[in-house]
């Protein structure tokens, strides 16, 4: 196979027509699937903060629940506790002793009540932890709908335009193969330039079909040898003539 220097600039020219004019298709064919893999990918992204989220509800509510446990444990040990120095007290031989057990009750007793509350405050905060799992799970449900109808779009796309973007991939690699590094940077860099991906234009009615600046009758003849690259003075977008341009013919 030759390699790019032995390319004439009229192969060269020839090649970036054929190349801009593949673009074009394959943007076309982007066209098609306008905002739907972005749609899909971020969709994505906030189906997986959603789960997330809901994992981290699920172990902020399981890590309550172990602590309502303690604090029931908590009660258990206090009550027994309070029985075990209500025996005491019937045994008890002087004030002092009666008064340190009634001291270790009332002690007991106002744990009970703290472990009581501590259980009541957890049981409200997991009833809002449970409402915020719920509006977690209903939001994961409504996404992964919306995320399977534009995966459904998506795909439908994909599988009606995948041959023609194979095709049209092909055919801008081997324009690509024809053409110097340098050029091809130039080219590419043009094309993000602009919306429309016009990066090679003919001169049309004696102006450049790209923004239309008029191009002297002196540079129209260069453009027609197609023994130079030359670009607009005014976009920078690489000219060719009409008749090349009008040559290549891409199915």
């Amino acid at each position: 196979m030759a390699s790019v220097k032995d390319f004439s600039v009229e192969e060269k020219l020839t090649s970036l027509v054929r190349l801009q004019k593949v673009d074009l298709k394959l943007d076309e064919i982007q066209i098609l699937k306008g905002e739907l893999p972005i749609e899909v990918k971020d969709l994505e992204d906030e189906i997986e903060g959603l789960h997330a989220r809901q994992t981290r509800i699920e172990e902020e509510i399981n890590g309550i629940q172990e602590f309502i446990e303690q604090k029931k444990a908590g009660i258990q040990e206090a009550q027994a506790l309070i029985k075990k120095y209500e025996k005491q007290s019937d045994n008890v031989k002087n004030n002092r002793e009666f008064e340190a057990i009634n001291k270790e009750i009332e002690m007991q007793q106002l744990e009970e009540k703290l472990c009581e509350k501590h259980i009541k405050d957890a049981t409200e905060e997991i009833a809002e932890k449970v409402k915020q799992l719920d509006l977690a799970k209903k939001a994961v449900a409504t996404k992964e709908s919306n995320l399977a109808g534009k995966k459904g779009e998506l795909e439908k796309i994909i599988a009606e335009t995948e041959k023609e973007e194979k095709h049209y991939n092909k055919g801008a690699q081997d324009a690509r193969s024809h053409v110097d590094e340098r050029l091809l940077t130039s080219y590419d860099r043009i094309r993000k330039n602009y919306r429309n991906g016009l990066a090679v234009v003919p001169v049309e009615r004696d102006s450049c079909g790209g923004c239309f600046h008029a191009i002297p009758p002196q540079k129209q003849s260069e453009i027609k040898l197609r023994k130079k690259i030359t670009v607009c003075e005014n976009c920078g977008r690489i000219l060719v003539d009409s008749d090349l341009n009008d040559s290549v013919d891409v199915k």
